[in-house]
């Protein structure tokens, strides 16, 4: 299955969104990979007559700048679970710099539109969004769950 097959199935079906959360992420131990704080999602279930999508956004923060961050829904009865290499080939949130007002966190978006066909064909149940944030001086930090829902039938 493509990345962008797992992706896109993140986005289930009739659904509500359960235990969007909060969560703060640093590089592994020892490293010195960027920051990842203030991560959330939220799903909107399609309609019979207006698709659904999925947003996550999160603040990423390194001294060398952010290059990216990359985003990966997957639900948790996959196995296995992602890793930081299964995140290289998948799509990227959109990073806003900076603001000159000293905050050195970058906030980033991942949108995704999500068609009721998408929804059908997506398993019911808890669900993962994963990152991979990477700085401009190479650090990198994975984060499995950096944030979680559920979608009901």
């Amino acid at each position: 299955m493509s990345k962008r097959v797992v992706t896109i199935s993140a986005l289930a079906g009739a659904a509500l969104l359960a235990g969007a959360g909060a969560y703060a992420f640093a590089g592994e131990t020892g490293s010195t990979g960027p920051e990842v704080t203030e991560a959330s999602v939220e799903y909107v279930a399609p309609r019979a007559d207006k698709d659904g999508s999925l947003t996550f956004t999160a603040r990423v923060s390194d001294g060398s700048g952010v290059r990216n961050l990359k985003v990966l829904a997957w639900p948790e009865s996959m196995t296995p679970a992602p890793d930081a290499e299964d995140m290289v080939h998948v799509e990227s949130a959109t990073c806003e710099p900076p603001a000159p007002s000293g905050d050195k966190a970058a906030l980033c978006t991942y949108k995704v539109k999500v068609t009721g066909a998408e929804a059908a064909e997506s398993p019911k149940g808890p669900w993962n969004v994963a990152v991979l944030a990477s700085a401009k001086d190479g650090g990198r930090t994975f984060a499995p769950k950096a944030a979680g829902f559920t979608i009901k039938d």
